[in-house]
């Protein structure tokens, strides 16, 4: 029997907004550049810390502070890509290790900058919404609502962009057949270029919205990491909105495992991966079924 709690949908929407934030960029970077990225989740930390050194050491707006982190991840994202994984000229394997390399290397530069303790943002929005509290029966606090508030701003964007836009359509014909959009007059470069700007910016969005969700520590992209890879593998590998129906599938079963009176809650994590193979053996292609940006 299953106990349904409000309370715990919520936080299912919360966790499920950065997860998604963060496995659209994996998806993303596996659907054009053709590699499973392990140096995601520590570049969702790279911006986590970046938003916090703009709040807290220079002391700006925590908006512009998100817009700051988002920006470092996508600089930090072109620039690996230019100085590793670029100049490799290597397969998907030999990428995966380098991306295993340059992980470590990000989380090493957070340690020795920022120390290994825990911190987190000097924000208010922690107390209850009093409305949401007396007609839902929900404690949903201010930062809550601008984590799913803002997440659905980005996926609503990146939306538009895909489909509407030429960039858009040349992402989407890059992840189709490379060589024929390249012979097409399609700037592939320019493609993958993007691909890594809007991966790094969303991951590093993603990074800020967990340091606001719980607190900062240089291995916390590390950690869910996992969790990352079950939402773009349930979502179907290389589909971007696959990645955004695995990552709200995953989030929602991770924070509703307590509704299961049998299920201890230190399992979230296993019984989300139990819910991926199960789906996977009815859809074995994914939600999505199957590889591709649109």
């Amino acid at each position: 029997m299953v106990d349904f709690d409000p309370q715990l949908v919520a936080d299912g929407l919360v966790y499920s907004s950065i997860i998604v934030l963060g496995s659209i960029g994996l998806s993303l970077v596996y659907d054009i550049a053709d590699f499973p990225n392990f140096a995601h989740g520590d570049l969702m930390a790279v911006g986590a810390f970046g938003a916090l050194a703009v709040h807290g050491s220079l002391g700006f707006p925590f908006p512009v502070a998100v817009v700051t982190g988002m920006v470092i991840g996508a600089v930090v994202a072109v620039l690996t890509n230019r100085v590793v994984f670029e100049p490799m000229d290597a397969g998907p394997l030999e990428l995966l290790i380098a991306s295993i390399g340059v992980a470590l290397i990000y989380r090493a530069a957070l340690m020795q900058r920022f120390g290994t303790e825990s911190q987190s943002y000097d924000v208010g929005g922690q107390a209850p919404i009093d409305a949401a509290q007396e007609t839902l029966g929900i404690a949903i606090n201010v930062r809550a609502v601008a984590i799913i508030a803002v997440t659905l701003v980005l996926v609503g964007a990146l939306h538009a962009m895909l489909q509407y836009t030429s960039l858009g359509r040349q992402m989407r014909a890059t992840s189709a057949n490379p060589s024929l959009a390249r012979v097409s007059g399609i700037r592939t470069d320019r493609v993958v270029t993007a691909m890594w700007v809007i991966g790094g910016a969303l991951a590093a969005a993603g990074g800020v919205f967990l340091g606001l969700h719980t607190l900062i520590r240089p291995r916390m992209g590390f950690d869910i990491l996992l969790v990352l890879f079950a939402a773009v593998i349930l979502g179907g590998i290389g589909s971007v909105y696959g990645a955004m129906a695995g990552g709200l599938v995953i989030g929602m079963v991770h924070e509703l495992t307590p509704a299961i009176p049998v299920v201890p809650t230190r399992y979230n994590t296993a019984i989300a991966f139990v819910i991926m193979i199960l789906i996977l053996l009815v859809q074995p292609s994914g939600i999505a079924g199957g590889k591709t940006s649109a």
